[in-house]
């Protein structure tokens, strides 16, 4: 008898068990990405890849994208070239660890697991860091990963909010954060017509300040200066008109001989260098990009007789050591565009459908690092 006991006994609870994790086959989502498992260009690497994602459970959210930029970063971490890449990873049941292309988007969540507090099925979100992967329809993410655009912008297009959280805030930041502007003052840049260019113009027009904005000569050079100016660019020149010794005097004549107090570089090489010429004593340089792929020559007179400061700037860095001041940023921004005060760089969209194929994707891709380009290559997402 009392061996019969001990059999009808329960079994001791066992404690600290993993809680496995199961969903029906008609729960799970098909996703498709832009994949890449080797570095190199992306018309060699990239590979569009489709895969299931079960239900979000616990901690997760599952969100569906609605625009994702291709931006020139995206393509130097495909090419293995960038300071930050994302992690090669076999979670995507792929036969190697492969990454998802892209760093900015906008999402719209799905559904949330049980322990999600800060999000519900509808809200929108922008990437809360870089190198999350956005070139792909679905995806699991945490809250660490999302920042909310909050319900008084969900009118605003989702293009205008997936291209917000790089150009706009680059410019935003470099405006506000390396030598005190008041209205009136002038800032210089080279490669105005850019993203982070044409966001410069916009906020400096909004804050009251003035710039002078260097493009490159090409056969419709006449009909982007009136573009650049219709933003609010006071003053537009080509390359060439820089680079003329008597530019320095028609500066010193258009600021009333206060001279420029900040410029801004993303080309590098004489560009860079011309630029600083035309700084005032004290002035600041930034440097937040290197189109040219040439250095960053400071001439010594420069340093040692107008004490010019020089810097570097890369948003990534600013916004994971700032998450919340990026909220507010990004917030501001968007109340700019909802009062119509702000405008997105000109795009053009590839549709990524059901039935979109690679190589149509690719080219997109590939369309981006055109020169002269023109437009900002977007990834717009339809069922």
């Amino acid at each position: 008898m009392a061996s019969t006991l001990r059999l009808l006994r329960p079994s001791p609870l066992r404690l600290n068990v993993p809680v496995r994790r199961y969903a029906s086959a008609f729960g799970y989502t098909q996703s498709k990405a832009l994949i890449y498992s080797d570095y190199g260009q992306p018309k060699d690497v990239l590979k569009l890849h489709s895969h299931s994602i079960s239900p979000a459970y616990g901690s997760e959210i599952l969100i569906k994208f609605l625009a994702a930029p291709i931006n020139p970063s995206d393509i130097n971490q495909i090419e293995g070239v960038y300071p930050s890449r994302p992690e090669m990873v076999i979670s995507l049941d792929t036969p190697k660890p492969a990454a998802v292309g892209g760093n900015e988007g906008v999402v719209e969540v799905l559904s949330i697991g049980a322990d999600v507090k800060t999000f519900k099925r509808g809200d929108r979100a922008i990437m809360k860091h870089t190198a999350f992967g956005t070139w792909r329809t679905h995806a699991i993410a945490r809250d660490e990963n999302l920042l909310k655009i909050p319900e008084q912008f969900a009118g605003i297009s989702p293009i205008s909010t997936a291209t917000i959280s790089v150009n706009p805030c680059t410019a935003y930041r470099m405006l506000k954060d390396f030598t005190p502007l008041e209205k009136g003052d002038y800032f210089i840049q080279n490669g105005a017509n850019s993203g982070v260019g044409r966001a410069a113009i916009q906020l400096g027009r909004i804050w009251g300040l003035k710039s002078i904005n260097v493009i490159r000569n090409r056969p419709d050079v006449e009909t982007l200066r009136s573009e650049l100016k219709s933003l609010g660019a006071d003053l537009v020149v080509t390359e060439e008109e820089l680079f003329d010794r008597g530019f320095r005097n028609q500066v010193k004549d258009l600021t009333g001989g206060k001279g420029v107090k900040l410029g801004f570089n993303c080309v590098g090489g004489k560009a860079a260098t011309e630029l600083i010429k035309q700084l005032a004593e004290g002035g600041h340089v930034v440097t937040y990009g290197a189109m040219a792929r040439q250095p960053v020559t400071l001439p010594a007179s420069a340093l040692i007789f107008k004490d010019a400061h020089a810097h570097g700037f890369w948003v990534s860095r600013w916004s994971d050591m700032f998450p919340e001041e990026k909220a507010a940023m990004v917030n501001e921004i968007l109340e700019y565009i909802q009062k119509g005060e702000f405008k997105e760089v000109p795009i053009e969209k590839t549709v990524w459908s059901s039935g979109t194929k690679e190589e149509e994707l690719i080219a997109a891709v590939e369309k981006s690092e055109q020169a002269f380009g023109g437009k900002k290559q977007v990834f717009v997402f339809e069922e």
